[in-house]
């Protein structure tokens, strides 16, 4: 089975730490960068599978420090929503004032 959906938020978070506590605080959601997969699965590209780049050569790959990469998979919706409303929440918290 593919996901349903692939995408990403680009104002999930205004820095790299309000990305972090994105993720930290997802419960549905893999943190895995793979996206063959069923289950819904989030990333934050700026810690994890690009941060051997500056934060000045992932902005020029089109890359902010806050963004957070989803593959949306077969779960019901509802708890897709509820995970990624604690993440955006965690995130908020984190002062991520574009939010």
């Amino acid at each position: 089975l593919s996901p349903v959906c692939l995408g990403s938020l680009r104002r999930a978070a205004s820095g790299r730490a309000a990305g972090q506590k994105f993720i930290e605080n997802l419960r549905l959601h893999r943190h895995l960068a793979n996206v063959g997969d069923a289950k819904s699965l989030a990333i934050h590209p700026a810690s994890t599978t690009h941060s051997q780049l500056s934060e000045e050569d992932q902005r020029k790959g089109g890359m902010s420090p806050g963004l957070i990469r989803l593959a949306v998979g077969i779960e019901h919706i509802d708890d897709i929503i509820k995970d990624l409303n604690k993440g955006l929440s965690a995130a908020r918290k984190t002062g991520a004032s574009k939010l």
